[in-house]
């Protein structure tokens, strides 16, 4: 069984300076971490957990608080992808991942019993937007994704931007009859979203008529559909709806050709997150992109600066940027449309 005796006889370096590299300590220099890491390649070497939780005073364990409102679990398609990033990132530093039941969520009781498993970070996936602890009285290296919360670092996407691109955007096609199909106003993605829909409609002139804002729910395919159908139903339809989400958009384009209307040649439609079915469907859905292995990368550093304490001087959220996707669901409005 190779030992960091070996790895320390192997690369050249003492035994104390090997144990610093295999620990992620700042102090060392490139030379000496090329030279150790070629080693533990070289020699196939894998750290003993149980010596390497006694030498450091650490579990190497990360906590997984997750929750969403469609119950689906690791099936949802964007946080799915988030916590896959995450993952890949935090293991590069050794660290094992510890998934808690998703019934428990964000309680007292949860971090009562990430203490008691000796937890040396935990990071909290989720946007329900509940009310929330009191977090500060917990003193645990934490990181939140997608929704900010006091006391700890959070990391989430740049929501009102999104909104604003997608609806500048439709107004350069000639749309002026812009509505929105928004989630749950729980949650603060959504809520972020609904605002910069309201910014951009307002910066560029538009009126929002009454009932042009639709409460489409927790960004369900169901959600989508309903808040279209009640849109299909307006005495003055919109040309364009912007959607909060893709999930609840591909339910809008479904309702939307039920009624024998057609995307985009009768109504343009703009999504939000651009998950991967996105670019599957017919007509390929226009969207906004959230940077889901940024955001799970941002997150996993963050965290690893609050376990090393290396962040106390610069304690601010990472808003990640967004990017509009052009597809085929929007459509440019001629000439005679655009003076209805």
């Amino acid at each position: 069984m190779v030992t960091i005796y070996d790895i320390a006889k192997k690369s050249g370096y003492s035994i104390t300076t090997v144990s610093k590299v295999l620990n992620d300590y700042a102090n060392v220099s490139e030379k000496a971490k090329r030279k150790v890491l070629a080693a533990v390649e070289e020699l196939g070497y894998t750290p003993n957990s149980s010596a390497r939780t006694l030498a450091t005073s650490k579990s190497w364990m990360i906590g997984v608080v997750f929750a969403e409102h469609l119950g689906v679990g690791m099936a949802h398609p964007f946080f799915s992808e988030v916590i896959e990033s995450f993952k890949k990132h935090i293991e590069l530093y050794n660290y094992d991942l510890l998934f808690i039941s998703r019934r428990m969520g964000l309680k007292e009781e949860t971090y009562k019993h990430l203490r008691h498993r000796g937890v040396d970070g935990v990071v909290v996936v989720q946007s329900l937007g509940e009310d929330a602890l009191d977090f500060t009285q917990f003193n645990m290296p934490t990181v939140f994704i997608d929704m900010p919360e006091k006391g700890a670092i959070s990391v989430y996407s740049d929501n009102q931007q999104g909104s604003m691109l997608a609806v500048e955007y439709l107004y350069e096609l000639g749309h002026r009859k812009i509505a929105h199909i928004m989630g749950a106003q729980t949650m603060y993605t959504a809520l972020e979203r609904t605002i910069g829909y309201k910014v951009a409609m307002e910066k560029l002139g538009l009126v929002i008529p009454d009932h042009y804002i639709a409460d489409g729910g927790y960004y369900s395919y169901e959600g989508g559909r309903e808040a279209m159908l009640r849109l299909l139903l307006l005495p003055d339809r919109p040309t364009a709806v912007y959607v909060s989400g893709d999930v609840m958009a591909l339910g809008a384009i479904r309702v939307i050709r039920e009624a024998g209307l057609r995307v985009p040649d009768d109504i343009s439609v703009i999504g939000f997150d651009d998950l991967p079915i996105a670019n599957h469907v017919d007509p390929p859905l226009t969207t906004i992109r959230q940077d889901k292995e940024l955001i799970g990368k941002q997150a996993a550093i963050v965290l690893l600066d609050e376990i090393n304490q290396l962040s106390k001087k610069s304690r601010k959220d990472k808003i990640i940027p967004v990017q509009l996707i052009k597809r085929d669901s929007c459509q440019r409005l001629s000439e005679n449309e655009e003076k209805k």
